[in-house]
């Protein structure tokens, strides 16, 4: 099937930047579809960007101006450039891929996710 790991968390400062990447790997037939998501403690996960394999990007309101979602089709690669971040963007942030794996009877169908990376803004 299809395995994503993703990297690129850690701590940092209010107004700080953080670069998010999340790779796919497994026998990928195609990927359509990349999002991030995040989960805050006590809070339910929350999309936060998508992107569509022809690069068309959108944002929760919450984030327009300060992220950026890009990907690298040839990587099977999604990041997240998160830039001015905020207290409240600290959350366990996941990436979720969907597309088609090369299946013994033909492509199949995949809605893969991350294990998460902690992002924590304090100063």
């Amino acid at each position: 099937q299809v395995q994503l790991v993703e990297s690129g968390g850690g701590l940092v400062q209010p107004g700080g930047s953080l670069r998010l990447s999340c790779a796919a790997s497994g026998s990928i037939f195609s990927i359509s579809a990349m999002r991030w998501y995040r989960q805050a403690p006590g809070k339910q996960r929350e999309l936060v960007a998508s992107i569509t394999r022809r690069g068309a990007p959108n944002y929760a309101d919450s984030v327009k101006g300060r992220f950026t979602i890009s990907r690298d089709n040839a990587k099977n690669t999604v990041y997240l450039q998160m830039n001015s971040l905020k207290p409240e963007d600290a959350a366990v942030y996941y990436c979720n891929v969907e597309g088609d794996y090369a299946d013994y009877d033909g492509p199949a169908a995949f809605d893969s996710w991350g294990q998460g990376t902690q992002v924590t803004v304090s100063s």
